[in-house]
């Protein structure tokens, strides 16, 4: 075989894995490029709990009302889940108005506060609390979600108890006449979200959620005991 035969086949060779390797880093460089992109700080709205985070939860024993008295008195429902697209329940104290200004929002069960911030233009201050609960013996989690809060009295990270005060009744900067915009979702991530939407799924009725998951009577230890809403 001559000399410049065999470099005819050497450079072939070598042209053939040439480009190879630079298939191979091409299709690499396209599968990781999202990865490449993906942004090193990630908005806390769209941060999901690690499932050590999940199990860490304390298990909440059972759910009250947020505002008025534990068993949803001296409160009044304004505008009802799904009224009008609604994605909660606007809850007032019985004098109406800006008669419940500053009021105290209370922790509606045991959990972690998940997202406790300005939630924009229109919202005011907001604050998400996840919840862990046993329902037919399997261990489920729902978010519980206070919206147009004046002062937030809790932080990201928190633990807090059933019937301990979070927050106070606010008017989102003036918009609206003071009340609580009150949720309960089955999320695990802190998503701010609209108040209004045809689509509900995901979204839960808090007054129905809340009566059917109050627990027995007799374990009602009031607000006025450890951990209730007098302390």
């Amino acid at each position: 075989m001559s000399t410049s035969k065999t470099k005819e086949k050497w450079s072939i060779g070598l042209l053939t894995l040439l480009v190879f390797v630079v298939s191979l880093l091409a299709t690499l460089f396209v599968r990781l490029w999202p990865e490449l992109t993906r942004p090193k700080y990630v908005d806390p709205a769209f941060r999901i709990p690690s499932p050590f985070e999940l199990a860490s939860l304390p298990t909440a024993a059972r759910f009250d009302f947020p505002l008025g008295s534990e068993n949803g008195a001296m409160a009044y429902n304004a505008q009802r889940f799904r009224e009008n697209h609604h994605l909660g329940d606007d809850l007032n104290g019985i004098g109406g108005e800006d008669s419940d200004l500053g009021d105290p929002i209370y922790a509606v069960a045991d959990g972690r506060v998940f997202l406790a911030r300005d939630g924009g233009p229109g919202w005011g201050n907001v604050i998400i609390v996840l919840h862990a609960y046993i329902e037919n013996a399997e261990r489920k989690y729902v978010q519980s979600y206070y919206r147009h809060v004046e002062t937030m009295l809790v932080h990201v990270g928190d633990e807090v108890r059933r019937g301990q005060r979070i927050a106070t009744v606010g008017t989102a900067g003036g918009r609206y006449f003071a009340h609580l915009h009150f949720e309960m979702r089955e999320f695990v991530t802190p998503f701010i979200g609209p108040g209004y939407r045809g689509d509900t799924r995901g979204w839960l009725n808090p007054s129905a959620f809340i009566e059917a998951h109050r627990g027995a009577p007799e374990d009602d230890v009031g607000w006025g005991n450890p951990g209730g809403k007098g302390g």
